[in-house]
């Protein structure tokens, strides 16, 4: 007989992610779910890949990310939000933006501490809050626009509060915080000891020239925040896992702690290739906004005939959509009723909630090419 598991997660099956993408592959449909690209990683970048493999820099690399990345990361950070760096006491290269964000949780938080988030939330942060012994107090982002609620966050804090998770650009609504947001929030996490965790990895993908209101702009935010980012997300490499986090020295030293017994180090050769690919294309970033807005509005235009009703998204490569004038079935069925006979796979919004509202939302991921974007939108606007 099989030895009873005590589990810490008795409640917690596979990612939603896992399962609308297995589906999708099982049924044939064209998969609108996951969050990653179909199109190609930059050619030059590929090749500095391929250079640093032949080079030889295939063994392990230093736990915090090698010299040359994080001296990129550094360049970056100041070039965009005037935030001036030290690479090697406040950047440290992770295995994705997940490591990151559980490494950041678990350094931090201790039995009885409470952790803000706001919901729809990614389904990452509750289990690393409950792994490290923490409470998720979850606070609905109002709708339709999916804004903070300022007062619920003030109502909600306490001196059992240890951190606020931030999201922006939101996965999965595409919203973005405003610069009036995160006055809101200097003013209430000023004398307390509350650690802000920005969950930045769309930092580049932000549309209708706005700007990102990442922590890292003022130095009464930046003093307490961890900001996680994701290559994987920038240069349409979700495969290689490459992210990273930034963070004052006092909370860096502790991060790493956790981090290098979850991780050490990042494969080595893409570490070198982004290096490389920073430093030889820094406009690429400034760039990529123009590029994503493009297959949001294309994506947008070849919708607008479906039964769909949806805003345009104002940051990420999701689109929000609203299917209550197709269907009244909850969102979980109707996105496995999608993928099995029209042929799409959607994420179902609900899962994000600890306590759904009763609105029908699906997220649809746009990062696709034009090929796979028209195919689906025809499926899609046949019903």
């Amino acid at each position: 007989m099989a030895q009873p598991v005590d589990s810490k997660l008795p409640d917690i099956g596979t990612t939603i992610f896992t399962v609308m993408s297995k589906l999708a592959a099982d049924c044939g449909a064209i998969n609108l779910s996951q969050g990653y690209p179909d199109f190609a990683v930059p050619e030059r970048l590929l090749e500095r890949v391929i250079h640093h493999l032949r080079a030889g820099q295939n063994q392990y690399a230093p736990m915090a990310g090698i010299p040359e990345l994080r001296q990129q990361i550094a360049v970056k950070t100041e070039h965009l939000y005037g935030r001036s760096t030290n690479p090697d006491t406040e950047v440290t290269v992770t295995s994705g933006a997940t490591e990151a964000l559980f490494s950041a949780i678990e350094a931090f938080i201790h039995p009885g501490h409470e952790v803000i988030v706001f919901d729809p939330a990614y389904d990452s942060y509750d289990p690393a809050i409950r792994l490290a012994g923490g409470k998720a107090i979850h606070i609905p982002l109002q709708t339709p626009g999916f804004g903070i609620d300022w007062q619920r966050v003030d109502d909600a804090i306490n001196p059992a509060t240890r951190m606020i998770i931030l999201n922006t650009p939101h996965n999965p609504t595409g919203a973005v915080l405003t610069s009036d947001d995160l006055s809101m929030l200097a003013d209430l996490v000023q004398n307390t000891d509350i650690i802000l965790l920005g969950d930045e990895v769309y930092e580049h993908i932000i549309f209708d020239q706005q700007p990102h209101q990442s922590l890292l702009l003022r130095d009464d935010l930046a003093s307490r925040s961890l900001a996680i980012s994701s290559f994987g997300k920038t240069i349409h490499a979700t495969g290689w896992k490459v992210g990273y986090c930034v963070a004052p020295e006092n909370l860096t030293t502790e991060f790493r702690k956790v981090h290098q017994f979850v991780q050490f180090c990042v494969v080595a050769p893409m570490q070198y290739a982004l290096a490389d690919f920073l430093a030889n294309e820094p406009e690429y970033v400034i760039e990529l906004p123009k590029f994503y807005q493009r297959k949001r509005d294309r994506f947008c235009e070849l919708l607008a005939p479906s039964r769909f009703t949806f805003k345009a998204s104002a940051g990420t490569y999701f689109q929000l959509v609203d299917y209550s004038s197709i269907s009244d079935e909850p969102d979980v069925d109707f996105a496995r009723r999608l993928t099995r006979e029209i042929g799409v796979a959607a994420i179902p919004v609900s899962v994000f909630y600890e306590r759904p509202p009763p609105q029908q939302w699906l997220r649809f991921c746009f990062a696709k090419g034009e090929s796979t974007l028209v195919a689906a939108t025809e499926r899609l606007c046949k019903i």
